[in-house]
């Protein structure tokens, strides 16, 4: 998906460079995410803990990611973090511990279910489990049960890095064209193949490809220009945006929701989620802009490209059309408010609990304690969160992408964190070092 990495925001849009899996550039994405389970999701269901022998195991993933033992009081704010409503997010994360794993090399990294399944069995029997209301009673039970390690670079020093934020935006639009409601949001077309390149070539494991057939050869996907130009190639229409930029920057967030405005379902606001994309390169709209002479650096922002866009209605579809790559979506029902879209790990995110990470360094639902500031400031924003979602921009030791949760106000903090952050891994006691699947 095309998710914005929150310090693009502001600065909108300017790299230029690609990826093999998706053709999004490394600064303005949260990520990809890897195909999530089926209408019936982890996060809906209850937390059954299997018992251990009927969790298979696959073979271990290499981690890039270097740790030091230490002990809670080496957490700097351990004390400080009100885990009063953080017990209902390490459920839901259970239940993504314990799905087994696949072994596809193409899919992020995961934490490994077995070293979980004491943890997790511990978290739901009434003789060990916390009060879920008791801080200070979640508190005891990790204690009890995980071992900090903190994250190291290579060098052996603490590892700091880039910590950046996203969100789930709100546009207005419609399921039919007209008025407004001009700018689609399109399906998955039938004809779109996905290729395991991993599955051909070992030494590939890992790397897609995406394309469609051309007599027997596999070629690239249509572009936004081919989809836009030829009406016989246009796939299903989801919903109208009502904006052309608001629809752009769902795109480039990869999930949102949409108000509708007219027809039978006038007023209801549905969820639309990444569910594949076009494979094309990604092209910064705000970077065309510059280039042309029509905004300045300084000027590439969300609220400026929105203003050109008022100002010049008959070139926003060149604008547009610059950027072949295109986002395809599927609809969900928003039955909880404050719950948030689904990210790479399959589980629905939670507003400042959840973080994107490169899972060559932490693997998927691991707790990790994350030491940042807050937006454009210095003042401490140190949190116990999980490593739910993944980026193409999101690269390195300590590399994290923060969720502020839905609408404008959580839109503002993304677009304006920046921050340095470091990390300390959260990992069952019994289970030694950090492992992956």
């Amino acid at each position: 998906m095309f998710r914005l990495a929150p310090c693009a925001l502001l600065g909108l849009a300017l790299a230029a460079c690609s990826t093999v899996e998706t053709g999004i550039p490394p600064d303005e994405t949260a990520g990809t995410p890897a195909a999530g389970p089926g209408p019936a999701t982890a996060a809906e269901t209850p937390l059954v803990v299997p018992p251990l022998s009927s969790l298979p195991d696959t073979p271990a993933r290499p981690l890039a990611g270097r740790f030091q033992k230490v002990g809670y009081a080496d957490i700097p704010a351990w004390r400080d973090d009100d885990l009063a409503q953080f017990w209902q997010v390490f459920l839901r994360n259970c239940k993504g511990l314990m799905r087994p794993t696949s072994g596809n090399l193409a899919m992020p990294a995961r934490a490994t279910p077995r070293v979980w399944q004491p943890v997790c069995a511990a978290a739901v029997d009434p003789a060990r489990r916390p009060v879920a209301t008791d801080a200070e009673s979640v508190r005891r039970f990790l204690q009890t049960y995980l071992q900090p390690w903190r994250l190291v670079a290579a060098d052996g020093k603490p590892a700091s890095n880039l910590v950046t934020g996203y969100y789930e935006p709100l546009v207005r639009g419609s399921r039919v064209q007209g008025g407004l409601a001009q700018w689609p949001l399109y399906t998955p077309p039938r004809d779109l193949l996905t290729v395991d390149l991993g599955a051909i070539y070992p030494e590939l494991a890992g790397k897609r490809v995406r394309g469609k057939l051309d007599g027997k050869r596999v070629v690239p996907y249509d572009t936004r220009a081919d989809l836009d130009n030829n009406p016989a190639r246009r796939p299903p229409v989801l919903v109208y945006v009502d904006d052309p930029v608001d629809n752009f920057f769902l795109q480039v967030q990869g999930s949102g929701r949409v108000l509708l405005t007219d027809g039978p379902d006038a007023g209801k606001t549905i969820r639309v989620a990444y569910a594949d994309h076009n494979g094309q390169p990604y092209v910064s709209i705000g970077r065309w802009l510059v280039d042309r002479g029509e905004l300045t650096s300084d000027q590439a922002s969300m609220q400026n490209i929105r203003a050109w866009a008022q100002r010049n209605p008959q070139r926003v579809r060149e604008m547009l059309d610059a950027n072949p790559a295109v986002v395809f979506f599927k609809e969900e029902p928003v039955t909880d408010p404050e719950t948030g879209p689904r990210g790479a790990y399959g589980v629905s995110l939670t507003a400042r609990r959840s973080i994107a990470v490169d899972t060559s360094f932490v693997p998927l639902g691991t707790p990790v304690f994350l030491g940042t500031t807050w937006p454009g400031s210095d003042r401490p924003l140190d949190r116990l969160v999980f490593a739910q979602d993944t980026g193409t921009a999101i690269r390195g030791a300590a590399r994290a992408d923060f969720y502020w949760g839905y609408g404008d106000a959580a839109g503002q903090m993304a677009g304006r964190m920046k921050q340095r952050g470091q990390m300390w891994v959260l990992w069952p006691k019994q289970a030694g070092e950090p492992s992956a699947r």
